[in-house]
């Protein structure tokens, strides 16, 4: 995809990026929008999956920097078979960027549009409010498209800037399930509890020795150490199992990023 050209529109979250996505592509001759996880064309949904469909922020997050290998991959696959001429990316910062360029091997962005070129503080700061105060969001495709896998509530529909042009120049207003007041903080003492209970399940743990958690950043590590019976099944296959199972569990109901669980086997019982 080293032909597609890159731009990237910026701003903080809430500030109208969405609102203006469509505009803003137009004003610079570009022909596919990514935001949020999704590949858009003339407010159609073209591959990806809205990070707005996650059910809790992380996930969210997540979803929209491309770390879910089959979402990444399904996008590259699109834009590698129908790679536009130019392609804009909305992100809260230029890290951002960053991460999603190079995990769908994108080049650098050629301009970077900021939300303060297009709104005036007075826009952003109505934006930032109907965000604080109504926790609704904005998606820059036709509500039609998107009321099928959208997890969370329909708030409304808006025509875009070109009003009359295109009928499917329209946003759409949602209302996403992760809104909530406050933020969301995982006590370490959470996530050994929940992998202790997901080592419980089933009949080849016998005893819990220890489980040990370190972070780095946003990831997690876990060092287990437990005795097993083996049950008819060999020690290596039960541990790879038990594995893959703490490691999706704490993904599905965190959203954090497992960057390895480490077993050990302390004794065996036959």
């Amino acid at each position: 995809m080293s032909d597609i050209e890159v731009y990237a529109f910026v701003g903080p979250a809430g500030t109208g990026k969405s609102h203006r996505a469509t505009h803003v592509a137009r004003q610079n001759g570009i022909d596919f929008i990514i935001d949020d996880g999704l590949v858009i064309s003339r407010g159609r949904i073209l591959a990806g999956r809205s990070a707005k469909s996650e059910i809790n922020r992380l996930r969210a997050i997540r979803r929209a920097v491309f770390e879910f290998p089959e979402h990444r991959e399904e996008v590259v696959k699109y834009l590698t078979k129908h790679p536009p001429q130019k392609l804009m990316i909305l992100a809260t910062s230029e890290g951002m960027i960053e991460k999603i360029t190079s995990r769908l091997g994108l080049n650098a962005p050629v301009k970077v549009i900021n939300i303060t070129d297009v709104a005036t503080p007075e826009e952003i700061e109505a934006a930032l409010w109907e965000r604080r105060e109504k926790k609704q969001h904005v998606v820059p495709v036709a509500k039609a498209q998107i009321q099928h896998s959208f997890a969370g509530k329909l708030v409304g529909q808006i025509k875009g800037f070109f009003k009359g042009r295109d009928k499917d120049d329209r946003n759409t207003i949602v209302k996403p399930l992760f809104s909530f007041n406050g933020k969301v903080t995982i006590d370490s003492g959470a996530i050994l509890a929940m992998s202790r209970k997901l080592l419980e399940l089933g009949d080849h743990v016998k005893k819990i020795r220890e489980i040990d958690l370190e972070t780095y950043d946003d990831k997690i590590e876990l060092n287990i150490e437990i005795d097993l019976n083996l049950g008819g099944r060999s020690a290596l296959s039960i541990a790879r199992t038990l594995q893959k199972k703490i490691r999706m569990g704490l993904s599905y109901f965190t959203g954090m990023d497992i960057r390895k669980v480490n077993i050990r086997v302390n004794e065996i019982f036959l």
